[in-house]
Parts: C-alpha cells; structure tokens; sequence
C-alpha cells in the first residue's frame, strides 16, 4: 500500500494543532504535545524497545519552525529546542489516526511511572538516557 501524501499541512499556535490532509481524504488536527511525546528522535525513543525516554511538562510546548525535509517528511522545532525528530508522512498518518490509544498509552506511562503529565524533565534522563548527547 503506498503511503498517503499530505495536500494540506497547518500549524495552528492558538489550539497547539498540526492540521494535516491526506489525499485519501483523511484530515487529522494533532496536538503539538501529542508530536512532542512520540517523536521518533533517538532522544526520545532510545536506540531501541524499551529505551523509550518518557516526556513531561510538554502540554504547552509550541512549533516555531516547520522545515521540509526532502518529499518525505518534516522537522519541526519545538519551543523547549527540540528539534531532532523527523516526522515522516507515513508517521505523521499513523499519530493522527490513533490518537486515542497514543494518547491512552502515553497516560498509562505516566502513571506506572508515578511521574506527573506536567512535571519538569529531569535533567538526568532528558540528557543523559542513553549515555549520548543530542
């Protein structure tokens, strides 16, 4: 099956929003705390299963830059400097498309974490989880 192609790509800062359509017709508007937390960057998903680096304090982060990368993708910069995911269409379809269990899942991490949705990042695991610096 071939990857569906975005026609349409809108960052709204007032709702936190990356409104993206498909040309199969579908349309998701996924929140910029949403993007944040599952970024597919080594920083945040580790080098492999089980490395994953839990975000928090992301419910108010902002994109303040939206850079094309080749035909396949985007790199946004976030308002707390990440900038190192690059989110492929194909990703960018399947976090709009399962929002609700992302989302489900992500809470779920939290709690079995015992750590708050708007906790600060320790500095220790934000730059230290894999022993590199991003």
């Amino acid at each position: 099956m071939d990857t569906p192609q975005p026609l349409n790509l809108v960052v709204h800062q007032r709702s936190r929003e990356l409104e993206i359509a498909f040309d199969d017709g579908a349309q998701f508007r996924i929140p910029f705390e949403l993007l944040r937390v599952y970024s597919p960057s080594a920083e945040v998903q580790g080098h492999g299963p089980g490395q994953e680096v839990l975000q928090t304090g992301k419910r108010e982060v902002e994109i303040v830059a939206l850079e094309p990368v080749g035909r396949y993708a985007v790199q946004p910069t976030f308002s707390d400097g990440h900038s190192s995911g690059i989110f492929t269409w194909e990703y960018l379809y399947r976090l709009g498309a399962q929002q609700d269990e992302l989302w489900q899942r992500y809470f779920q991490r939290l709690e079995a974490a015992g750590v708050d949705r708007d906790a600060p990042m320790a500095e220790a695991a934000a730059g230290g989880a894999c022993g590199h610096h991003h």
